[in-house]
């Protein structure tokens, strides 16, 4: 029985606090005045509607508005030490969304209007008279809700767009770690197709990379050119195994079918919309400074810059790299072909880029490579 009637107890408690707290919250106005009648007269006039707290100067009024929260001030602006008008200040600095009606003498109407102009919401007339009081206060109250709701409005909206951004940043984010994942297993199937050259696609990609930034190519410029570097060779996966993999030299008709991947993998990327900035390096890769490339034959500024860096590293990483009929060569042989055909297969401009990047810098990409000894 007797917990029976702590469980009743207790849950007339819960339902209490539930109806105390579902009350709306009262309206609080501090009146601030040095006489207190006058402060009585305003008490009297704006209750039961509103619960009201006087201050007899602005600094007991100050220390108020800091400690509780109000809603509204109606403060005198004739007060020894801190005048209504330096209170309104100081509270619309620190507290701009309390409604402040000021009071003045009929004489004080000009001070009424600056008190306006300095942020006041309303002045009213002494004597007081309640209709005037109540129809000020509610319009006073209802323009300060307005602004809060706009404040808040604005912070929503801010908030919602820090974290839009945020969201936005983490879904680009996994596009590119899916455009990466891509390539990686493009690059892969290109590997298993032509195993014989494993290793190459990853290497003029760093290669072409290099140079371009030496030229102060933008970081999306070097992005394009990374992919279509390492994609380049992508057409071959539609080349015939008979051919590609033929261990002898090709015939003409061969031949003519194997320079056909360079048609082949444009027809693939340029399709794709975050690789088709790179298509045209997929397409170009094969063309020469002097024309004598294909599939276009195209000359000097003819050929796209990209294309241009990647017949160079294209090159280079074919001399020293080790293919199943020879060795590699030395780096610094390398070098030196690439500066012997500059102005014929390779444009001299681009070249003088390419030998002046140290020799180090390709040992450290490409830990294959030999260097002679000296």
């Amino acid at each position: 029985m007797d917990n029976l009637n702590r469980d009743l107890s207790m849950d007339s408690e819960s339902i209490v606090e539930q109806i105390v707290s579902s009350r709306p919250v009262a309206t609080r106005v501090l009146v601030v005045d040095d006489e207190p009648a006058a402060c009585k007269l305003l008490s009297i006039i704006l209750q039961p509607d509103y619960s009201c707290d006087a201050a007899s100067n602005g600094a007991d009024a100050l220390a108020a508005l800091q400690r509780e929260r109000f809603d509204a001030v109606i403060s005198d602006l004739q007060m020894p030490g801190m005048s209504g008008m330096d209170l309104l200040l100081e509270a619309r600095r620190r507290h701009p969304y309390v409604a402040f009606l000021v009071t003045t003498g009929v004489d004080d109407v000009d001070v009424g209007v600056q008190a306006m102009r300095s942020g006041a919401d309303d002045y009213l007339v002494k004597p007081l008279l309640e209709n005037v009081v109540t129809a000020s206060l509610e319009r006073a109250l209802h323009k300060r809700r307005l602004e809060q709701q706009v404040e808040n409005y604005r912070q929503h909206l801010e908030e919602m767009v820090v974290e839009r951004t945020q969201q936005l940043s983490e879904t680009l984010q996994q596009i590119e770690r899916s455009y990466a994942d891509t390539l990686r297993a493009l690059g892969a199937a290109i590997d298993l197709r032509d195993s014989e050259t494993e290793g190459h696609s990853q290497r003029v990609c760093r290669y072409s990379v290099e140079i371009a930034r030496a030229m102060g190519w933008s970081d999306q410029g070097l992005e394009n050119l990374a992919r279509g570097a390492y994609l380049h060779d992508i057409g071959k996966l539609g080349i015939p195994d008979g051919i590609l993999l033929k261990p002898g030299p090709l015939t003409p008709d061969e031949r003519a079918t194997m320079q056909t991947h360079v048609q082949i993998g444009f027809e693939l990327v340029k399709g794709i919309p975050f690789l088709s900035a790179a298509a045209d390096i997929v397409l170009m890769h094969h063309e020469r400074h002097d024309g004598s490339g294909y599939p276009r034959g195209l000359k000097a500024d003819q050929i796209l810059p990209g294309a241009r860096i990647f017949a160079i590293v294209d090159s280079f990483d074919a001399i020293t790299s080790d293919r199943p009929y020879r060795r590699a060569s030395p780096l610094e042989f390398g070098r030196e072909t690439i500066q012997r055909e500059s102005g014929r297969l390779f444009d001299p401009q681009i070249v003088d880029v390419f030998l002046s990047i140290p020799t180090e810098t390709w040992s450290a990409n490409h830990p294959a490579a030999r260097i002679p000894s000296t």
